[in-house]
């Protein structure tokens, strides 16, 4: 799973996903395919994890996928049966912020039927619908 390997501040705040569509990571910059959000959401690690597994399963070993997101914010838990109060919970785990029109995922070296199969079911993994784009060639 993909994390951090250190964080400068263990606690951040849960915050809100404004701002409209994606400025940065809004183009394709390795391959010929890509898999764009639609929605604002907070993709865990595993979500992203459970993705590029279904991705290269599908395409057997062929081709090459680049995974353009990373989780770099935090969220944390209080254990069960904990009263309220005494401070915050610990980490559990990695998420990444998504805008409308973030690329999250880019795959080249295969047939476009076949990386529209392999993006569609990464999607199914993801909490945010998604669409699947094609680099324009000039």
């Amino acid at each position: 799973m993909l994390m951090p390997s250190r964080t400068k501040y263990r606690k951040v705040r849960k915050g809100r996903i404004t701002g409209g569509t994606a400025t940065s990571l809004a183009e394709l910059a390795h391959g010929r395919y890509g898999l764009v959000s639609l929605q604002s959401e907070r993709v865990s690690s595993r979500q992203i994890e459970a993705a590029r597994q279904a991705m290269t399963r599908y395409i057997k070993r062929g081709g090459q996928v680049w995974i353009r997101i990373f989780p770099h914010t935090p969220v944390t838990r209080k254990p069960q049966d904990v009263k309220m109060g005494s401070g915050k919970g610990n980490p559990e785990l990695f998420v990444a912020k998504v805008k409308p029109g973030t690329i999250m995922f880019e795959m080249d070296g295969v047939a476009e039927p076949i990386a529209r199969e392999a993006m569609r079911l990464a999607g199914h993994k993801l909490p945010v619908k998604t669409n699947f784009i094609v680099k324009e060639e000039l």
